[in-house]
């Protein structure tokens, strides 16, 4: 199944689409694109999870540490809409559902203007930025792992 993460801004919040599967795959970008979001001053950010059929534990520790960074701060905050049940479950059971508001619908969110498509498979686009990231569902490359001097390298999957 193809994956995607789709953000855009409206006003001061920032919304994040996800669409297929949030995975480690995708984690470490989404990881990337909000620490600049943070750092350009966003503190409010909306994740709409309608389209969203499956979600790992590196994907929900992203969301959480975002979370936890915004209350660092003193001010923003996470919300998760369109909440499948299944997504709910696993929110709450890791007691996620205590550090960022979740919703079923999207009543209580504001509506976004326009989303940034985005690209290739997964990745993510900052809007009016210079930051476009890049994740794969399929490894790019093989990497080389370091090995003692006298062991021959093995590969491995990133």
């Amino acid at each position: 199944m193809q994956s995607s993460i789709q953000v855009g801004v409206n006003g001061s919040v920032v919304w994040v689409r996800v669409a297929g599967r949030g995975s480690f795959l995708n984690s470490g970008s989404l990881k990337e694109f909000a620490r600049e979001m943070v750092n350009r001053g966003y503190r409010e950010f909306v994740f709409d999870l309608e389209e969203c059929v499956m979600m790992d534990s590196t994907f929900m520790g992203t969301m959480a540490g975002m979370a936890l960074r915004l209350k660092e701060l003193g001010e923003g905050s996470l919300h998760v809409i369109h909440c499948g049940e299944r997504s709910r479950e696993l929110l709450s059971g890791l007691g996620l559902d205590q550090i960022f508001d979740i919703q079923v619908d999207g009543a209580e969110a504001p509506q976004c203007e326009a989303l940034t498509q985005s690209i290739g498979s997964v990745g993510l686009r900052c809007p009016s930025s210079r930051c476009a990231i890049r994740a794969s569902e399929r490894p790019l490359a093989r990497r080389r792992t370091w090995r003692p001097p006298g062991r021959t390298p093995s590969l491995r999957n990133p």
